[in-house]
């Protein structure tokens, strides 16, 4: 069980970056996978990213080469660096963890490209 926060969104132009932040209520330390996913309104959530403990990360093809996860044990926190923002990234952002069988989700951040 762990409870999820994230922070760090805001507005931003196109070409901007911003870095969010998930700090989770317990060590992350054995925590095999997190991740990162948004929600535009309308659409369904979506994978950004993953990281597991061995530091293992996946991407979604249109963050490729723009966002960067990582995490940070000793801080029980998760990171997501996004760089070259595009209007079409503009989406609530959430973290997850997933813990033998079970998922849990923070409360999202707002993330807005916009000129």
């Amino acid at each position: 069980q762990v409870q999820l926060v994230e922070s760090g969104g805001g507005l931003v132009q196109p070409g901007g970056s911003l870095r969010l932040s998930c700090a989770a209520s317990r060590s992350i330390f054995s925590i095999r996978t997190m991740g990162w996913y948004r929600q535009a309104p309308g659409q369904q959530r979506d994978l950004v990213a993953t990281i597991t403990s061995s530091g293992n990360t996946v991407y979604t093809d249109s963050v490729k080469g723009r966002f960067t996860i990582s995490r940070d044990n000793a801080k029980n926190t998760v990171y997501l660096q996004m760089n070259s923002l595009k209007p079409e990234d503009t989406a609530v952002y959430y973290c997850n963890a997933n813990i033998a069988t079970m998922t849990y989700w923070g409360q999202g951040t707002q993330v807005t490209v916009s000129s």
